[in-house]
């Protein structure tokens, strides 16, 4: 990728730290985001009425949106609200499911987004991906990613600690992706984007080796560094490659199949634990990289195993079969090893006896 469309995919602000969201209004003063300042706030439920009339004076001119969950029909919604209001700009402010819904009305109405995060539960602070509700389930949907991010480590902490948790999940399996890109370039010839690469993987080693816990600023802002160098690493390489293999396979499948089970983010986490068993156990490869994500996991108190999730091991070896279904053309260890329906079960039981489960 040209050097000018890395530097256009980068964000011009990232702030992570207590307090970050005061500086809001500063940021909307740059005139690359608001020439005129007319902005829009769309806020979620939870926290973001709280934020959007914290930063409201500070603002010259500004509508507050409310975002009715994360559906395409939402974001779809507040896209011809925006259009309708001749906004230079909108603020997201919330969780995963408003920030994606904004996202996704902010590229329908062709102006930038600034992401307010409320929690760290995964990458979609600041990824060019929209994870959206439709009549048919869930889908990923391409979008630009957020020009600017806040995140204010006051307001992670009121957020629900498995919220908050649920990202290092998601960035661990950053390390099951890589690896899926690269058995993607040996057996199909696939490109591979060194730099994205690069990014994705600094950032699970990053948080994997980091001490503490989420009740540390210090754990919280690696994680937050984490998320949103995950989102470059996949703005870097123009899709959603170095974030999302077969581990995002099992989870998407297992919202498909069994929705409501768990969030995004522990869903990434068990799917990258289980895509190394079969590395190490198929493969002979990645028993180290297993351990060393399933101790991760265990440490911040994430699901390792089915039944953590409330699934049996048929139900998790019926997801795993359903999962390359998910991303058509994808190619991952689970399209490597294509197992039928009797190896996948085996290779589920398998897992679970040999970790603890």
């Amino acid at each position: 990728m040209p050097l000018l469309t890395r530097m256009l995919n980068a964000p011009l602000s990232i702030d992570v730290r207590r307090g970050a969201v005061a500086t809001l209004g500063e940021l909307l003063a740059d005139r690359r985001i608001a020439t005129e300042g007319r902005v829009a706030i769309a806020v979620g439920p939870g926290q973001g009425d709280q934020i959007a009339e914290h930063v409201r004076p500070s603002l010259a001119a500004c509508e507050v949106f409310h975002v009715e969950g994360g559906t395409v029909d939402a974001a779809v919604s507040l896209g011809s609200r925006l259009r309708a209001g001749s906004y230079e700009a909108v603020v997201g402010i919330g969780g995963g499911r408003t920030i994606d819904a904004t996202k996704y009305a902010a590229t329908l109405s062709g102006i930038p987004m600034v992401s307010v995060a409320t929690n760290l539960s995964h990458d979609g602070i600041c990824s060019p991906v929209a994870s959206l509700v439709h009549d048919k389930g869930k889908g990923s949907f391409g979008v630009v990613m957020p020009l600017a991010m806040i995140v204010d480590l006051d307001y992670v902490r009121a957020a629900p600690d498995r919220l908050v948790r649920a990202g290092i999940g998601d960035v661990v399996s950053n390390f099951s992706a890589v690896d899926d890109w690269l058995l993607a370039a040996d057996e199909c010839g696939e490109r591979i984007d060194r730099m994205a690469l690069t990014v994705a993987r600094t950032a699970a080693e990053a948080l994997l080796h980091q001490p503490g816990s989420i009740d540390s600023d210090r754990f919280l802002t690696v994680l937050a560094e984490g998320l949103v160098l995950s989102g470059m690493a996949m703005a870097f390489a123009g899709d959603s490659r170095p974030a999302s293999g077969g581990d995002h396979e099992i989870l998407h499948a297992i919202d498909h199949l069994f929705p409501d089970t768990a969030n995004h983010g522990e869903l990434a986490g068990i799917g990258a634990a289980f895509c190394y068993h079969l590395r190490a156990t198929r493969l002979g490869a990645g028993q180290e990289r297993l351990e060393e994500i399933l101790a991760c996991l265990g440490r911040h108190g994430l699901p390792r195993f089915p039944a953590d999730i409330g699934l049996s091991a048929e139900q998790f070896a019926e997801a795993v079969r359903y999962a390359p279904q998910t991303r058509p053309g994808r190619y991952t260890i689970l399209e490597h090893l294509s197992l039928d329906e009797g190896e996948t079960r085996k290779a589920v039981h398998e897992y679970v006896q040999a970790h603890g489960g």
